[in-house]
């Protein structure tokens, strides 16, 4: 094949497991900015907490399983055979009349979300030159930051001015193409390791996620944390943690493998990783609310105040990639992790005096800090690993991020609330019957435009401070996980970039 073929064959492929990632990546943070919306037209308002994480449960558990079934069988055909679930969902989601029907049609289309991005970073490693990982590895990262920032703002326009329902039909297009591109372009290598499947594995961790995650959906919300059902839940899934890994100790070819651990720079990576897309999280949640509900912004403007931190990160995961070939990976997650501190800090001075201008500077410092997490980790977590193993290694840090955004907001998401209701009280100590009508308020429905010019003014006053104080407070917080992640950008060693480990020659071959 002449060498023009060659790259024309690469760019489909990249740009095939670009569009992928990107439906992925975004479909939880679109369907979000629809679900007021969805709720008026399908009722049960008691029951969309389910729409969102059914998504995230069977994502989630899906992530490592799918990642070592193509490290088993191929890249190429879980990755299509989760995008065509991934779609089927879609269109499903798309035809739901009720919230438990859109419940389970979501839980589908999570099924095939959690093939699409680990093994869509594990792709790219398997087809680009050695000195080019870095370079697509950055493209992929910005990408993956992008689509958490641009999810909101399609997810709102399409819900004011087509229909909700195309927030799921958006990706039936988008995801045809993504289909066509890799079916055509990419021929993978008929050579994958002979493996034993961990059925008893899939069988534990699987429901652990399950009952984890609708405990930490329920809990402070449809129940009080205290309530049997969800002490219940939190106890089923730690009994089924504890058992998946006694199972894993002891499983030949485990799903998730202790073995990875062993290497330090792995184990930094997913470290480093697990606190810093916590803390992430923390900024892309509460920076809109602080927008909308302190300084008086509609629910587009603060979905725009996120694009300086797309901006910022889709400059440095880029080079964040390109530099990991030159400098040793420690060397630029210690100084993009300095810069996340110090953004994380800023966000948490904070007031309603803040001007817009400063709030865009502190943004694009996060970004600057955190893009390099997207593209650098992953090069340095799959560092050690031959193409047999680099679909588990891909997974299981995508699994460790995404429970670590999971839980992160929903911890920071008490203290804030919290914060919220003490400010309030400390407020309105002498006006019993305002903190009465106001305490436990949404902060982000009650200072809509709509409902801030039904609030007198001195009132409005004392609530935008109450919100700025808890939100700044909160991000003060936050900077326990940023320095987390920093102490373990130690970890990483002296390592730089040089390729992959080689498949090793005695490897059994398993002929597609």
């Amino acid at each position: 094949m002449k060498l023009a073929e060659k790259r024309q064959r690469l760019g489909l492929i990249i740009a095939g497991l670009l569009l992928g990632l990107f439906i992925s990546a975004m479909d939880n943070t679109i369907v979000s900015t629809a679900m007021g919306t969805i709720v008026a037209q399908l009722g049960g308002l008691d029951k969309f907490v389910w729409v969102t994480s059914a998504y995230m449960v069977t994502e989630m558990a899906g992530m490592p399983i799918f990642g070592k079934l193509s490290d088993m069988y191929g890249r190429k055909r879980f990755f299509m055979f989760g995008l065509v679930v991934f779609l089927l969902g879609s269109i499903l989601c798309g035809t739901a009349h009720s919230i438990v029907q859109l419940a389970i049609y979501r839980a589908i289309q999570g099924i095939g979300g959690g093939a699409l991005a680990p093994i869509a970073f594990t792709i790219i490693f398997d087809v680009v030159p050695p000195d080019k990982a870095g370079k697509f590895s950055g493209m992929f990262g910005a990408v993956f930051g992008m689509s958490s920032i641009i999810g909101p703002l399609l997810g709102s326009y399409i819900t004011d001015n087509m229909s909700w329902r195309w927030v799921f039909y958006i990706n039936v297009p988008l995801g045809i193409v993504t289909f066509l591109l890799i079916l055509l372009s990419y021929h993978e290598s008929p050579r994958h390791t002979r493996q034993r499947i961990d059925w008893l594995g899939a069988l534990t961790l699987v429901p652990a996620v399950v009952c984890l995650m609708f405990g930490l959906e329920f809990g402070g919300n449809k129940y009080a944390w205290d309530a049997p059902q969800i002490l219940v839940l939190f106890g089923a899934a730690a009994v089924l943690f504890a058992a998946f890994f006694v199972v894993e100790a002891r499983a030949q070819e485990p799903i998730i493998s202790y073995s990875m651990f062993r290497h330090r720079l792995f184990a930094g990576s997913t470290l480093v990783g697990l606190f810093s897309s916590a803390a992430f999280v923390v900024a892309v949640v509460y920076i809109p609310i602080f927008v909308q509900g302190v300084l008086g912004g509609s629910a587009t403007n603060s979905g725009l105040i996120l694009l300086p931190m797309m901006l910022g990160s889709s400059v440095s995961a880029p080079i964040g990639g390109q530099l990991a070939s030159r400098f040793r990976y420690r060397t630029i997650m210690f100084w993009s992790s300095l810069v996340f501190i110090a953004a994380i800090y800023l966000l948490s001075t904070v007031t309603p005096n803040t001007s817009r201008t400063t709030l865009t500077l502190y943004m694009v410092l996060v970004g600057l800090g955190i893009g390099p997490s997207f593209s650098v980790l992953g090069m340095a977590g799959m560092h050690h690993f031959h193409a047999g193993q680099r679909g588990a290694a891909s997974s299981t840090m995508s699994f460790v991020r995404e429970l670590g955004m999971t839980v992160g907001i929903t911890v920071f998401g008490m203290i804030q609330r919290n914060l919220f209701t003490h400010d309030l009280k400390q407020a309105f100590q002498d006006m019993g019957n305002v903190v009465a009508r106001f305490q436990g308020a949404d902060p982000h429905a009650m200072l809509s435009p709509a409902t801030r010019t039904q609030i007198p003014g001195p009132i409005l006053t004392k609530l935008s401070e109450a919100l700025s104080s808890s939100v700044a407070h909160t991000f003060l917080w936050t900077l326990v996980l940023a320095v987390l992640s920093f102490g373990f950008v130690f970890w990483l060693g002296r390592e730089k970039w040089q390729g992959f480990a080689q498949m090793p020659k005695e490897a059994p071959v398993v002929h597609e």
